[in-house]
């Protein structure tokens, strides 16, 4: 018995089911593949910026993140906006007043890069939890539905119950196929997003350190 013959004979309610199950499958795979692409480009900008930073070369990761066009540069881009914004007004402010204020500007800016690499991320979650249960139920309706046929036709014969029950299991393995990928991927990206957050963090504390101790030109 195939899978196509499985689908065709279940009822409207539960082809609705699977329907949407496959929906989530595919959409959560599309899902998948774009973080991958964006969290790889995402960890390249910041690799690209580390290593300016780590050289000791503050010019050259002034000029690497004012050309870049990565949303990661914006945050570099806000540092030295209100290092350079603040000199006049804040002549007399100390090393720590003027690092802890490029600071909160570079995070006020991480923040929105922390956004737009979680997004869509809830959407993996939810399709990881709820396909399951989504797939339970077409699981109890489809042995409803073989419940209601053996009482109709008074037959408990193999080749009655078993098309119903098949049908019940199947919409469970679509449910649990939807679900698996989709938490997999769930949790590789929140720990990238962790680990990429906690590097981002540092490289703020070190650029707001060594740009605090520069005068604007």
């Amino acid at each position: 018995m195939s899978f196509t013959h499985l689908f065709m004979q279940s009822t409207p309610l539960v082809k609705g089911v699977m329907l949407l199950l496959v929906l989530f499958s595919v959409w959560s795979w599309a899902v998948a593949f774009i973080k991958w692409f964006d969290f790889k480009k995402s960890k390249a900008a910041l690799d690209g910026l580390e290593d300016a930073l780590e050289s000791g070369d503050v010019d050259g990761l002034i000029s690497h993140s004012q050309a870049s066009t990565h949303p990661i540069a914006d945050v570099f881009k806000a540092g030295v906006a209100e290092w350079k914004d603040g000199s006049g007004e804040h002549e007399h402010e100390g090393l720590h007043e003027v690092r802890d204020r490029i600071a909160t500007a570079m995070r006020l800016e991480a923040s929105n890069e922390a956004r737009r690499m979680q997004f869509m991320l809830p959407f993996l979650a939810s399709v990881g939890s709820s396909s399951p249960f989504i797939g339970l139920f077409g699981t109890v309706w489809g042995i409803m539905n073989t419940f209601t046929q053996i009482g109709a036709m008074k037959d408990t014969s193999l080749s009655t119950v078993a098309p119903g029950i098949a049908e019940a299991l199947f919409a469970t393995g679509i449910g649990l196929a939807a679900a698996i990928p989709a938490i997999l991927a769930y949790n590789k990206f929140t720990t990238d997003l962790s680990r990429y957050n906690g590097r981002l963090a540092t490289a703020i504390g070190v650029f707001s350190g060594k740009l605090s101790k520069r005068k604007p030109a």
